[in-house]
């Protein structure tokens, strides 16, 4: 009976802590627009596929999802990641709890991610990192309950989540890469002779199939779109930067997560949950050996909470307790700005500008004056409302033969979001999978186009004239330019199409 009151009493907490989370994301969900990957998959979610050239199906489907359900909102695509982080503080409890973690842990546990800026942002952002982020916590809740009650049949679970995972994010293959050899070295190898583990493989991989179907009559596009991952973002990425960004993403829960990790390695008592630690260490060494991003790792913190959270509770007095809750009260509080949108840009530049250095260093290695997810939301609806405003005051004669063109995802996404309640065309792009639903030709009078130059435009078009510039320096895109192109030139479909069959045949078998 005793124990019952507690269970309940324990519930109550974490209901509270995850609600906590789940109302700090809806508060601060209209700070921003919608960032430019997240205009991306909404814009995949519209052509619904087992696959894309640089993403799975789940986030785009999420998409779909919320758009379908809530309209053509911010908040049909935002809600998704904020109820992940209330998920997420769950099942950080649920780990809590099959440790034998008492209500203290949960607190710490759960305030540690809550209080993560790194947690913040990704509970901020339509990606599938969010989903990710999820997935691998959960697949270490399972790996901790099968070694915890010796039960190979979760074999199954595990294996549906990681089919699932895979339909969001080809990384989980990191996690996998990291937990397979870490049961072994844990001397865990016992769990890989049961059945289940055999039909958890064959579930997964029917899970996955389609996709892979779709990659390959497509010719791998994935591949290709690691290859330029390699090429223009993961070069400027460096050891040092990696390691850094390790401790400053969860640097408020930095002595629980530490505490966590050391006594995986080093206690006895932590012995049978040891392939945790291997896991940890296995997937820092692949990332850095493939120059991976820093925040790839973000999925492991959240078990290293629960550990940690643990450990601080059992093996230290009162006083070291309090301390450890103080420091990471105190320095989570200036850090909320940079992980929620809570400051506009003037104030942002303002804040982050003693921190630069590390908050504001972008995917190209530069320093900016804001953080880049923060410069990427925003520009968009300017865009969207400067292309609008010009096509509306066109003939409707004209108005049927005018394309609108766009140099990258981030611009057709914008356009296609917002551009809806202009009843704007949809716009044609190379850029990613926008390509793959460009019309193989066209014959147009006149063309609205999105670019930072002028490109070919000046040799398709007999006259073009710059119909508006974003003049804003918290954009990523500052300076992005709209022509008017009119009276095109005969080369003009000719071009269009080669291009267009050129493209598209890196993308055909």
């Amino acid at each position: 009976m005793v124990n019952n009151k507690i269970f309940i009493n324990d519930w109550w907490l974490i209901l509270f802590l995850a609600g906590l989370t789940l109302i700090i994301h809806l508060l601060t969900l209209n700070m921003y627009e919608l960032h430019r990957d997240a205009l991306l998959y909404y814009s995949l979610g519209q052509h619904p596929a087992w696959g894309y050239t640089s993403v799975p199906p789940l986030t785009p489907f999420f998409a779909r999802l919320g758009t379908w359900l809530f309209g053509n909102t911010a908040f049909a695509l935002r809600i998704f990641p904020a109820i992940n982080t209330s998920l997420a503080v769950i099942v950080i409890s649920l780990i809590v709890k099959e440790l034998k973690g008492g209500r203290f842990a949960i607190l710490m546990a759960g305030l540690a991610y809550i209080t993560s800026v790194a947690f913040l942002r990704t509970g901020t952002l339509f990606q599938p990192v969010s989903f990710n982020q999820f997935f691998w916590l959960l697949s270490g809740y399972l790996l901790i309950r099968m070694i915890n009650r010796q039960n190979p049949r979760l074999w199954l679970w595990i294996f549906i989540v990681w089919g699932i995972a895979f339909l969001n994010k080809y990384s989980i293959a990191f996690f996998i890469a990291g937990a397979l050899p870490g049961l072994l070295i844990s001397r865990k190898w016992k769990l890989f002779l049961s059945r289940y583990f055999l039909i958890g493989s064959i579930v997964s991989l029917l899970i996955i199939l389609p996709n892979l179907i779709w990659q390959f009559q497509h010719n791998w596009p994935v591949v290709k779109h690691m290859a330029e991952l390699q090429q223009n973002q993961l070069v400027n990425v460096t050891v040092f930067n990696f390691l850094a960004d390790q401790f400053m993403m969860n640097l408020p829960a930095l002595i629980i997560w530490l505490a966590g990790l050391i006594m995986l390695l080093i206690s006895k008592k932590y012995k049978e949950f040891r392939v945790i630690a291997f896991l940890y260490l296995i997937v820092i060494l692949l990332l850095l050996l493939l120059r991976g991003k820093s925040y790839y790792t973000l999925g492991l913190y959240p078990v290293l909470f629960a550990f940690g959270a643990v450990v601080v509770e059992r093996n230290f007095n009162k006083t070291f307790r309090a301390v450890t809750f103080i420091f990471m009260i105190l320095v989570s509080l200036p850090m909320i700005p940079i992980g929620l949108p809570v400051l506009n840009h003037a104030d942002m530049a303002a804040y982050t500008a003693p921190m630069a250095m590390s908050v504001n260093r972008w995917e190209d290695g530069n320093i900016h004056n804001i953080p880049q997810d923060y410069a990427d939301m925003t520009g968009w609806e300017e865009l969207a409302d400067s292309v609008a405003k010009f096509y509306r005051q066109l003939p409707d004669s004209v108005k049927s033969n005018c394309g609108i063109y766009a140099e990258n995802y981030g611009q057709a996404g914008a356009l296609l979001f917002y551009g809806k309640k202009y009843d704007l065309p949809a716009p044609v792009s190379f850029s990613d999978n926008f390509l793959l639903w460009a019309p193989d030709s066209i014959h147009l009078s006149s063309m609205i186009y999105v670019n930072s130059e002028i490109g070919d435009i000046d040799k398709l078009f007999k006259n073009y004239k710059e119909i508006h510039r974003i003049n804003n320096p918290y954009f990523r895109e500052n300076g992005l330019k709209i022509f008017y192109c009119t009276e095109p030139s005969e080369k003009l479909p000719v071009f269009y199409s080669a291009k267009v069959k050129k493209l598209k045949s890196a993308y055909r078998r």
